[in-house]
């Protein structure tokens, strides 16, 4: 195992090396009994607040200007705010680029362990060697207090029903990753009253698994969440605890509960400046490279279109201080399954975001890849464009929830785009 390089794994590295958690993951798949991800303040460092969320490509190009700014920074991770498998395009395709551009950092991600097990091949051959999964309890009869639900499979479990899906699945993949040998570390949240007897029996369990390290962390106190009234453990509590623990697994005795941007070394204050560059790279779409946006439209004044109904895409660009039309292009015939959206990407080399009414998820996931923002609204094109050219957010008014496109039939693998 190799912890000299990671702060996070290692106590002797916290003063030496930086991290960096890549912000891409917003959705979650269980809802955790002391976490509120709506409630944030840029002076809070814990799990489940950031500053902004980026796509794969904001966070590339996040990353780089960071490193102009920060040499010493060693691992490059995902910590949600939600959870990586919850967000596996975004993460997954995060993972890839950074390992494109820098293939000698460490890549780690800490998860739930949900839906682990479905992509440690993945992660495993993007080369992550690093990986955190929060277990509060091996016993469901305990864990059924600390989750309100789980999602897995399209499929809501509550109660016992989750605690034991949620436990079944975090076992199956923290055997896998050890069997791909995998570094694993073990969050544990210790909840007074609820799993601090049990604290132990996790070590244990986690012990004969041969996990690495394991991180016994307080109680945080957050708003509007079921455990916000409970006391959270003294200093002097986990430090005993810790020290019981030793017994079973090493400790890690440097956690800060880290922000899901954080940026630095272990326990320095959010930097003003990367706070900057983070906004900055959520809001940046137009480059040099890719100066135009495509709108699916019938007149080219609404967005009003399915993308797999388009048989043309309107190309707008900025000439000065206006925004006006450079072309009308072609899109490719339908028909042609997932060569279609390839070559659909390959047309809108030189756009940065498209505004469409509609698209499959396929589609999106083609485009995205290709570094194209997909923008699911509807309403007049002008006010989407000029918000991306802008580099503002689109008003929520105009936008609506992808997959709603209305064709019926036509939506499942027709080259239509509904795929």
């Amino acid at each position: 195992m190799n912890y000299d390089n990671h702060p996070c794994f290692s106590g002797g590295a916290k003063h030496k090396f930086g991290r960096i958690h890549l912000p891409v993951a917003p959705k979650c798949n269980m809802q955790c009994n002391y976490c509120n991800r709506d409630f944030q303040c840029v002076n809070e460092s814990r799990p489940g607040v950031t500053t902004a969320v980026l796509n794969p490509n904001q966070a590339a190009d996040y990353l780089d200007a960071v490193f102009a700014k920060i040499g010493n920074i060693s691992v490059v991770g995902i910590a949600g705010p939600g959870d990586p498998f919850a967000n596996t395009h975004e993460t997954l395709e995060t993972l890839r680029l950074i390992r494109q551009r820098h293939p000698e950092l460490l890549l780690c991600l800490a998860t739930n362990g949900l839906e682990l097990s479905k992509h440690v091949g993945d992660i495993s051959d993007l080369h992550v060697s690093h990986v955190t999964v929060t277990v509060n309890a091996v016993d469901p009869e305990v864990s059924r207090w600390i989750y309100t639900w789980a999602r897995l499979n399209g499929k809501i479990y509550r109660g016992l029903d989750a605690a034991r899906i949620i436990l079944e699945k975090q076992i199956e993949g923290i055997r896998i990753l050890k069997e791909r040998d995998i570094t694993v570390k073990i969050n544990t949240v210790v909840i007074p009253g609820i799993n601090d007897s049990h604290v132990a029996d996790v070590a244990k369990t986690m012990s004969k698994m041969k996990v690495d390290i394991m991180n016994c962390i307080p109680l945080y106190h957050v708003e509007g969440t079921p455990f916000a009234g409970i006391e959270p453990p003294s200093g002097a509590t986990i430090r005993d605890l810790r020290t019981e623990m030793r017994a079973y697994l090493p400790q890690m005795d440097h956690c800060r509960r880290c922000r899901a941007d954080a940026a630095g070394l272990i326990g320095e204050s959010q930097d003003a400046e990367i706070v900057d560059l983070l906004q900055k790279a959520a809001n940046a779409r137009v480059t040099s490279e890719r100066p135009y946006v495509a709108v699916a439209s019938m007149e080219g004044i609404f967005v009003n279109q399915h993308l797999g109904e388009a048989g043309q895409l309107w190309i707008f660009g900025m000439e000065g201080d206006r925004i006006e039309l450079r072309e009308r292009r072609s899109t490719p015939l339908p028909g042609g399954g997932n060569d279609r959206w390839a070559e659909m990407a390959h047309r809108l080399h030189d756009c940065n975001t498209i505004l469409v009414s509609g698209i499959g998820s396929y589609p999106q996931i083609a485009l995205e890849r290709a570094g194209i923002r997909v923008t699911v609204m509807e309403g007049l094109a002008k006010e989407g464009l000029k918000a991306v050219f802008d580099n503002q957010e689109i008003p929520k008014i105009l936008l609506t929830m992808p997959g709603k496109c209305g064709i019926g039939k036509g939506c499942s693998g027709t080259g239509m785009g509904c795929g």
